[in-house]
């Protein structure tokens, strides 16, 4: 009984996290009764009593504290600590911590995620998606851009230079439009659900390119000479940072530039020789400016002490000698702009160095940050485009195509398949929309981009897979009639820019997170290697300490969390609340797993990519539940939302178990796994996949007419034309909608008569003249029908076709 009071009572000063001094009371009150329970002598008492005195004192007393404990840990941490690389210590400083942090507390504020205003468009930018991006649309036809003109066709170039497509992000006073990243977002989004070629070249000068670099980093100079020539479309930029040598790992770049003197326009100046080799430039063949990342090298010290200066980012006009531009690739036969380049014994002046000078090896850090904010808004942008598309075509196909004398979506096999289709779409949209509002406050996520870069783009590609499974041959046959194929075929584009998705799930989203959006690694690691080893083992006492009493914390919490089901978690009241439980208590078994991992496996760690990866994908799941939440929240929780809601947030609990799982199974030091497990899954792992009957109610929604089906597609190109795809689909919805009652009623007077008749025609008219049906509503059926073999028809070609110029897709 005394050893379960102490340890009750230890348990309950960790739960509630208490600090130091109680911790102190506790020991020497513990030593006191440990001596009365075991009746010790008086000296033993006194022992007792003593040692715990000191162990309190050693804790709460700064200097013995350190002395006794902080300084051998200290130097035990400068060894465990893997080296930093500059590159790798400015890709951790860079950008902003935002709700990745609260994720990491292992206590989430979900009162300040649910009450953030919900994002919106002003009224200008709601014209303009409502007014030129709509009429850009309408100018596009992707079959004839891929197929034959292998680009933009002329008039669509300039139309984006005039309506200063270019320019979103540029603000007003350079002539731009000076819009929000939530606008940027939807631009891409509309364009991306009707030509991929024009989304991607609308989208790249407005996300890593030289105008957000400009922005950032820019001299007076350079903002007012280049921002508006940008925004106007007089210039076309591209920015040059993958090369041969340098994919994923960019900052292992060969490409450099020398300091040295040199003529420039018949003058000697101090300048910049440069060689380059990139490639998979978007926008490089036709591109009048360009951005370059190169290492720079000061040999002669004509700028300082310092030889090796780092990566620096210079902006250069394309038809600078030396300059070798204008050829292409050819990604999966998708014609947007992109291509190599290479420089050989470019001079360049120093003013031509993104910010001057005092910019001069710095372009790394000014790469991760410019990046991150790009990874929050154009690939997840596009990405919700192509799950949009698929939702509403797809969803509203299988109500229209029959087989076995039934709509196909009718067919459970059918409906699982949609309800990850409208699941998913529901979860990206939330996705894209707080990462938008991220940025529009100003922040910078780092690891949150890579987050929502690496789930929306692998979403869209279970999305479009699934979509293209139940269009079947529909889907496979290229043609103007197809609106999916595209769509799949560019799949892998988006897997692999900005960060291969392996690398960027393996290193990136725990491995930058475990360290930049914990409350206490990155400071215990900037206390470590401050010069001044004083001032160093200060904060490191301070801020140890602290993550030591973090940790017995979620230790206690989550075990007690395990024990209940989460089910006294405290949180706001609404239908969310026991996800929000469930959130809170997953949250608390990540940071324990978490810490643990890093306490145990230390650098090694950022090696064992599979173990990052399973952490990785606990880390993201919650973040894309916790932004399904804030969106129903922000919607005024509507009940026709809840199944969707409720499907995206038990997807992503059930693949954070899995992932879990996976995690201990193979953590490579056993008794910490299953110590792990025992204490953040007392009870066991159980993932458990959204119900079927969930799953029902969402494939219902896609297969009608309804506002929430409505809010699930916003904002992508809609065609009311019956000869677009699109079109000529929701047309065939409405009319197989309206036949359908009178179909169902037809059959069952034709039984009750025992009338057979054959073709579709002949039963039609059968029904009529038995009084089973009015002319008027065999009119319906007949509307119903000839609309049905409209969207079911699929595109053909003469068997010269290819021979007479057309190109094989």
């Amino acid at each position: 009984m005394f050893f379960l009071l102490m340890f009750f009572l230890c348990f309950a000063l960790a739960y509630f996290d208490a600090n130091r001094k109680l911790w102190g009371c506790m020991l020497v009150i513990g030593a006191a009764l440990l001596s009365v329970q075991f009746c010790f002598s008086g000296g033993a008492t006194v022992f007792m009593i003593v040692i715990g005195l000191v162990l309190a004192l050693a804790i709460n007393h700064d200097p013995l504290r350190r002395l006794l404990l902080t300084r051998p840990l200290f130097g035990l941490f400068k060894k465990m600590l893997p080296p930093l690389s500059s590159t790798e210590r400015e890709a951790l400083e860079a950008g902003t911590v935002g709700w990745d942090g609260e994720l990491f507390s292992g206590r989430p504020d979900w009162r300040k995620l649910l009450n953030e205003p919900a994002p919106e468009l002003t009224d200008e930018e709601r014209a303009f998606l409502d007014g030129p991006v709509e009429e850009l649309c309408g100018m596009l036809d992707e079959w004839q851009i891929v197929e034959h003109d292998r680009d933009l066709p002329s008039q669509v170039w300039q139309y984006l230079k005039e309506q200063r497509f270019f320019g979103m992000i540029i603000p007003k006073d350079y002539d731009g439009l000076g819009f929000s990243a939530l606008a940027h977002s939807a631009v891409i989004m509309k364009l991306g659900s009707r030509s991929i070629t024009a989304a991607v070249t609308a989208m790249v000068p407005n996300s890593l390119g030289p105008a957000e670099l400009l922005l950032q980093y820019g001299t007076e100079e350079q903002k007012d000479h280049f921002l508006p020539r940008l925004a106007r479309g007089e210039e076309v930029p591209c920015f040059a940072l993958t090369g041969p040598q340098a994919g994923s790992d960019a900052a292992s770049m060969p490409d450099f530039g020398v300091v040295c003197k040199g003529t420039f326009e018949g003058k000697e100046i101090t300048g910049v020789r440069l060689n380059w080799e990139k490639r998979y430039i978007t926008l490089g063949p036709i591109a009048t400016i360009l951005g370059l990342a190169f290492k720079l090298h000061d040999p002669d010290h004509l700028l300082g002490e310092k030889e090796d200066l780092g990566i620096t980012l210079a902006l250069i006009p394309t038809d600078t000698p030396g300059i070798t531009i204008g050829s292409r690739h050819s990604p999966l036969d998708i014609p947007f702009q992109v291509g190599p380049n290479w420089g050989e014994d470019v001079f360049i002046p120093l003013d031509w160095i993104i910010g001057g000078v005092e910019r001069a090896g710095h372009g790394w850090r000014m790469l991760m940050e410019c990046l991150g904010v790009g990874r929050s808004i154009s690939l997840p942008a596009l990405s919700t485009g192509a799950a949009k598309l698929s939702s509403r075509g797809t969803g509203a196909y299988t109500r229209i195509r029959r087989q076995f004398r039934v709509p196909i979506g009718q067919m459970e096999g059918v409906e699982e398949v949609l309800a990850r289709i409208g699941g998913l779409t529901y979860q990206m949209e939330a996705a894209r929309t707080m990462g938008c509002a991220a940025v529009d406050r100003g922040e910078k996520p780092a690891v949150l981009s890579a987050i929502a870069k690496y789930n929306l783009t692998e979403r869209m590609r279970y999305v479009v897979n699934d979509a293209m499974d139940l269009m079947g041959g529909a889907g496979i046959c290229l043609g103007p009639r197809n609106f999916l194929g595209r769509a799949y075929q560019g799949l892998p584009i988006s897997i692999t820019v900005e960060g291969a998705n392996i690398l960027t799930r393996t290193l990136i989203i725990f491995g930058q997170g475990a360290i930049r959006s914990h409350p206490h690694v990155v400071k215990e690691m900037e206390a470590v290697s401050n010069p001044d080893e004083q001032v160093g083992l200060k904060e490191f006492d301070r801020h140890f300490f602290a993550h030591v009493g973090f940790t017995v914390g979620t230790a206690a919490r989550s075990f007690w969390h395990g024990l209940t089901g989460g089910r006294f978690i405290t949180v706001p009241e609404g239908p969310y609340h026991f996800l929000l439980q469930q959130a809170t208590r997953l949250s608390g078994a990540f940071v324990l797993t978490a810490d643990a991992a890093m306490l145990v496996l230390g650098g090694n760690l950022k090696r064992k990519e599979r173990l990052s990866g399973r952490m990785a994908d606990i880390l993201s799941n919650l973040y894309l539940a916790s932004a399904v939440l804030r969106q129903f929240e922000q919607r005024g929780c509507p009940a026709e939302e809840w199944p969707m809601a409720q499907w995206a947030c038990e997807e992503s609990f059930s693949r954070i178990h899995v992932a879990f799982a996976d995690f201990y199974r193979n953590f490579p030091v056993r008794p910490v796994a299953w110590l792990l497990r025992g204490i953040a899954f007392p009870l066991g792992i159980r993932p458990t996949p959204p119900s079927d009957k969930l799953g029902h109610r969402i494939a219902q929604l896609l297969q009608e007419p309804s506002p929430t089906r409505d809010v699930l597609t916003a904002d992508i190109y809609l065609p009311s034309d019956t000869d677009e795809p699109l079109g000529r689909i929701d047309d065939a919805l409405v009319k197989v909608i309206a036949a359908e009652p009178i179909e169902k009623r037809l059959r069952k007077g034709l039984k009750e008569k025992g009338i057979r008749a054959g073709s579709d025609e002949e039963t039609l008219q059968a029904g009529v003249e038995a009084g089973i049906i009015t002319a008027e509503e065999a009119e319906t059926v007949r509307d119903a029908n000839a609309a049905r073999t409209e969207v079911i028809k699929v595109d053909d070609f003469p068997a010269d076709y290819w021979q007479q110029g057309g190109d094989h897709a």
